[in-house]
């Protein structure tokens, strides 16, 4: 039978809490620099330009995004498939999905260039536009999931949680369908063109939501010493490995669909033959080290009873995304567009040249400032709210992963 469970906030000493703000303060603090000084000095100074107009913030941006969707799987779990096992955790899991998403949309409005401008996109709305619609999913997803956490935390409002968690878990599949979509819809660029992007950013955010939320809960329950069920986190990494396989089975299938169009031939060979770091970073990264050594490491019978490999396996599926983010983003925008099918054009604007990018300090320090600030809500949030459960070791009354 379950039992009572019993929120508190994060505890430890005061000095160890501001000790950890402080260590996340730095990244976010060089973040805020790295900003004014794109801010002031322009683009320029960034590794981006006319070619490359989507850089590394937007690979860190993208990557939060995405994941802050797939963070959320726990508590849909919960309240909409009716799994009483992920109960307990639901409002960590909801914290984290709104963390994750303003680390990712800070980094997209401090990369406008002119953020003011941000007050343009929320006033002038172009619904044939992608982007305008995201703007609306982004703000929808905000707002749902705010008041799913809510209602999950006020005993009053309980009886309203298993419906505010299916519009949330309907919302965030609009969200990643919307992010896919960004690339989907982008016909002119031969790496993006398909509609198999929306459902496999769907996917990558399970992957990626999911290895966040095992690292965080696991993070937060060594700091305060609470004690985690091996019975919960077999349930979590399990889940976790059938999303990694979801993962690359999509990748398998889009660049095989891309292969069977001989149109496509020349960004196939690019990005999985002679494309340099986008090759190295598709084979080796995201596909050895962040598809299928995670998958080793979560079913291994063996291995996957260590914590250390479980968080090593999470750890390693956040690289892979990253890098499957790169590949898609930079590698998408460096192939040279085809303006002139069955034609061979030349001009000095970079015609028919596959462009170089290295992204600059500043876009690096951004992107992890946008991480950290992700860090920083989840820690302060703990800290002053009662989310985590006092124990995650008694018995959850459900059979069945």
């Amino acid at each position: 039978m379950a039992q009572a469970v019993t929120y508190r906030e994060l505890g430890g000493t005061g000095a160890r809490f501001w000790g950890l703000l402080a260590l996340l303060g730095v990244p976010l603090a060089l973040g805020a620099l790295a900003y004014f000084y794109m801010e002031h000095n322009g683009h320029i100074v960034t590794g981006m330009d006319n070619q490359i107009v989507w850089g590394m913030p937007h690979v860190f941006a993208v990557f939060l995004i995405v994941a802050a969707s797939g963070a959320l799987n726990v508590a849909s779990t919960a309240s909409v498939f009716g799994k009483t096992a992920y109960k307990p955790i639901a409002p960590l899991s909801a914290l984290l999905a709104l963390s994750l998403l303003v680390g990712g949309l800070t980094i997209l409005v401090l990369d406008l260039g002119r953020s003011d401008r941000l007050i343009v996109a929320m006033t002038h709305y172009n619904f044939k536009s992608i982007f305008a619609l995201n703007v609306i999913l982004y703000n929808g997803f905000l707002g749902i999931g705010a008041v799913y956490l809510w209602f999950m935390l006020e005993r009053r409002m309980n009886r309203y949680a298993k419906a505010a968690g299916m519009a949330a878990f309907l919302w965030r599949l609009a969200l990643t369908t919307g992010t896919g979509s960004i690339f989907g819809f982008l016909v002119a660029r031969e790496a993006y063109d398909s509609a198999l992007l929306a459902p496999m950013f769907i996917v990558f955010s399970f992957a990626y939501g999911t290895a966040i939320f095992i690292a965080v809960l696991l993070a937060a329950c060594r700091w305060d010493g609470r004690p985690v069920a091996d019975e919960l986190l077999r349930r979590l990494k399990n889940l976790l490995g059938v999303f990694v396989a979801g993962s690359l089975y999509f990748v398998t299938v889009f660049h095989l669909t891309k292969l069977y169009q001989t149109r496509f031939d020349g960004i196939e060979r690019f990005i999985l033959a002679d494309g340099g770091v986008h090759t190295f970073l598709f084979w080796v990264v995201q596909v050895g080290l962040g598809g299928v050594l995670p998958l080793v490491l979560l079913f291994h019978p063996r291995l996957s009873a260590s914590r250390r490999v479980i968080l090593a396996a999470c750890a390693l599926v956040v690289l892979g995304g990253l890098a499957q983010m790169y590949v898609t983003i930079i590698g998408g925008q460096a192939y040279p567009q085809v303006l002139f099918p069955g034609l061979q054009e030349t001009s000095s604007f970079f015609d028919g040249e596959v462009h170089p990018y290295a992204p600059s300090i500043a876009e690096v320090l951004l992107g992890l400032g946008g991480v950290a600030l992700a860090a920083a809500i989840v820690a302060v949030a703990l800290r002053a709210i009662p989310l985590l459960p006092d124990r995650l070791d008694r018995a959850s009354g459900e059979e069945g992963a």
